[in-house]
């Protein structure tokens, strides 16, 4: 393939880009819904025994994601980021399905819970194979003076792709249903539109520019032992840049689903806010934080990565049990905002370039993988339990110790940035490029 067209590789992230934004609206569907559904599958004790029982589902579906890291990292390093991106937004569609069309305990028993505990396996293969492909998609797509800048958008569409679902939630609270109805029936349309969006997504898909760095990769000299390629074996030759993919990991990964996924449930379970007013500000909150993903990324094309990822370690540290506690017990909603808004100002420092940071540490003939497996493995022991842990705290009367906990996590990620090298400079990516030219 020739050298691609700026117009090429702008479709060709467009593709990517909407194909993330589906699968992560139809990830985040589950939480920003879960106030509405419990009662569905699990009928039994007050809302925060429900919540705990739909939080551990959606802790579930995160255990998955380690899986879809390692076989669909593999499967992109060997077969293409393009092929993986399609079968992930394959899998993300049949999840939904599933999920849309479940009966309730009250019809099908036991049986409820469990077929939304496989919807979710599913989802959460998916979505952690998406991660890796798309990362190492958009990362090797850009350009290197611009890479910073377009592979933030992996975290606008991710963040774009919930509040999308909370736009849903919100038009369907405040226009189209009843809180009745909602409860009844209602919850299910949002999972029905994500089925039908990765349709088109699949389609959109399909008409993407295989990355030059893999097709580079795909034509190596003979005598290149190609049976390694996306290989556990091949990912262990980098032991040092996938421990740092664990640690710079950890921290910002829990920051993240603290302030988005679990703001929510926070809001109206600790901080006492009605459900439409947590509705309202959690979305308001993350479209100006989606604001931030590419003015974020653009900051690292000129100074680095590792300065603003010291800087949301730092910050983190510091600032995470003052902004939980003062949350906790704010008077109003525009508390509430301000404390959240700056709260996902200080995470815009990680989530808008982790994903560059990751791809930069791997060459390209294990990059999905060394970038997707470590990542899922450390998210679904932080991120995805970060509803859990919370409401665990909550229910034991010590809430303040998740607010600890947080800023424990954050304080050892600070460690690795102020150890790792800064990877604009070291970029793998560029040397595979260099060394192709």
């Amino acid at each position: 393939m020739g050298a691609m067209t700026p117009a090429g590789r702008l479709r060709s992230i467009f593709s990517g880009s909407v194909g993330n934004l589906v699968e992560w609206y139809d990830w985040y569907v589950y939480a920003a819904f879960s106030l509405y559904f419990a009662a569905t599958f699990f009928p039994e004790g007050d809302l925060t025994s429900q919540l705990l029982s739909t939080a551990a589902i959606f802790a579930v579906g995160f255990l998955m994601r380690p899986l879809g890291g390692w076989l669909l990292g593999r499967y992109a390093d060997r077969h293409g980021r393009k092929a993986a991106l399609m079968l992930s937004v394959l899998m993300m569609c049949t999840g939904s399905l599933i999920i849309t069309f479940t009966p309730g305990y009250a019809s099908i028993g036991i049986a409820a819970p469990i077929l939304l505990a496989l919807a979710r396996l599913l989802q959460g293969f998916s979505v952690g194979g998406e991660y890796g492909a798309s990362s190492t998609y958009l990362s090797e797509m850009a350009t290197r003076e611009h890479r910073g800048f377009w592979s933030s958008f992996q975290y606008v569409t991710l963040v774009m792709g919930h509040l999308l679902a909370l736009t849903v939630l919100i038009v369907l609270q405040q226009v189209l249903l009843t809180e009745g109805q909602l409860r009844e029936w209602g919850w299910r349309i949002p999972f029905a539109i994500g089925a039908l969006a990765a349709v088109v997504a699949l389609w959109l898909r399909r008409n993407m520019a295989e990355t030059e760095s893999f097709e580079h990769a795909a034509r190596a000299p003979a005598g290149t032992d190609a049976a390694v390629q996306g290989t556990l074996r091949a990912l262990m030759q980098h032991p040092r840049a996938v421990l740092t993919v664990i640690g710079l990991t950890m921290g910002g990964t829990l920051a993240f689903y603290t302030y988005t996924t679990y703001m929510h449930k926070f809001l109206v379970n600790s901080a006492g806010l009605d459900r439409h007013t947590a509705a309202l500000l959690n979305a308001s909150t993350l479209f100006l934080f989606m604001l931030m993903q590419p003015v974020v990324g653009a900051l690292s094309d000129r100074i680095g990565r590792r300065p603003l990822l010291i800087a949301f370690g730092v910050l983190g540290t510091l600032l995470t049990v003052p902004i939980l506690s003062h949350l906790q017990d704010v008077q109003t909603a525009g508390q509430a905002f301000w404390l959240i808004l700056a709260a996902l100002v200080i995470v815009s420092f990680y989530t808008a370039i982790n994903a560059v940071v990751k791809a930069e540490l791997f060459p390209v003939e294990v990059r999905a993988l060394g970038v997707g497996l470590p990542y899922a493995l450390t998210v679904a022991v932080f991120g995805g339990t970060a509803d859990y842990v919370a409401l665990w705290f909550k229910r034991a009367g010590i809430e303040s110790g998740f607010y600890w906990y947080v800023t424990a996590c954050i304080a050892v990620s600070l460690l690795v940035y102020l150890w790792m090298p800064d990877t604009r400079a070291t970029s793998r990516i560029d040397q595979d490029e260099g060394a192709n030219a």
